[in-house]
């Protein structure tokens, strides 16, 4: 591992200005997967920024009936707190799907959003990765391609992103609060993560040394019709091969409102409008189930060992959206 300088920041204007004002900084949290990165000298920071002690640790309830999550709080924390299981039990799944107890117990909401992809070429710097050396080349595109991206990827780039996390926060329509050396901004979930275009490098929306702080949820009608699913090799510290996110309003046995994301299948939570679109309108059948899986991967492009994952996410897709519309 590069050696690095520590310093710890006691409040965020202190985080945001260090981070901007000392050479490669990054910020550190839980550290559940920088440090690992720098291990493998796939991130190289001349300088950490402890962020910990930051007073960014409280899931809090905000006027409009949403909730407000710090972050610095624990996945594990958020998974089990009150308003979370309470109104949005799809989120408090997800993490409950992710990685192991001590992990999560470690791990925050911050550090989540900015979980980088497990892609084996990506952590093998002796491999070639547009994403770590922009230019160097895909080595995915024609390797051992099967967890790779089948949607929204390009020719630069075919790594999806890992987190479970995120995948419930996109389909909640969650927002992220920001601050940054110009002040406080808020980025919506959906478009807070980027694709991989011919610039894998860049994977959010974040400007330089802007330092995430909150997550908002907003008041949902989603809680009692809702679900998380996720199809991996194994039922316990493994990464998505295809989840879904899966929430209906119903109302007189007609879906009014219908939120569909997918994990495992792109460079970033994937928020599927076609399968949404299908299903709005329609009755909480199998058959307007199996049409919305359906529209949610006509745009699919699959590569030599990975087209598996377009049944695979439809049945997927089926499954969640049964169990969700059974829930109430």
């Amino acid at each position: 591992m590069k050696s690095f300088d520590y310093i710890r920041a006691a409040v965020p204007d202190e985080a945001v200005s260090l981070a901007s004002t000392l050479p490669a900084a990054k910020y550190l949290g839980g550290g559940t997967n920088l440090l690992d990165l720098m291990k493998e000298g796939v991130e190289q920071p001349d300088n950490l920024v402890d962020v910990t002690r930051l007073a960014l640790s409280e899931i809090t309830e905000l006027p409009n009936g949403g909730v407000r999550i710090g972050a610095m709080v624990s996945n594990t924390e958020t998974a089990n707190h009150p308003l979370i299981r309470q109104r949005y039990p799809l989120l408090s799944q997800a993490f409950l799907a992710g990685a192991t107890p001590q992990l999560r117990n470690m791990a925050t909401v911050g550090g989540n959003l900015l979980q980088r992809t497990r892609c084996y070429y990506f952590t093998d710097t002796n491999m070639p990765c547009n994403k770590r050396d922009p230019g160097a080349g895909c080595s995915a595109l024609e390797g051992f391609n099967r967890i790779h991206a089948i949607l929204g990827a390009s020719e630069d780039c075919i790594a999806t992103h890992p987190s479970d996390m995120c995948v419930a926060l996109a389909a909640l329509d969650a927002t992220v609060r920001v601050q940054g050396v110009d002040g406080e901004r808020k980025i919506a979930m959906v478009d807070f993560h980027r694709l991989p275009g011919n610039t894998p490098q860049i994977e959010t929306a974040l400007q330089p040394n802007e330092l995430i702080t909150a997550v908002d949820l907003p008041a949902q009608s989603f809680a009692g019709r809702s679900y998380y699913l996720k199809a991996r090799d194994r039922n316990s510290y493994a990464f998505a091969l295809v989840s879904v996110a899966a929430a209906l309003e119903v109302d007189n046995n007609i879906i009014q409102q219908a939120r569909i994301a997918l994990g495992g299948v792109a460079h970033k939570p994937w928020r599927s409008a076609e399968a949404e679109s299908v299903l709005v309108g329609s009755a909480p059948t199998l058959e307007a189930f199996e049409q919305a899986a359906t529209a949610a991967f006509v745009n699919a492009k699959t590569y030599e060992h990975n087209a598996f994952k377009v049944e695979l996410g439809q049945r997927a897709i089926v499954r969640a959206l049964s169990t969700a519309a059974q829930e109430a």
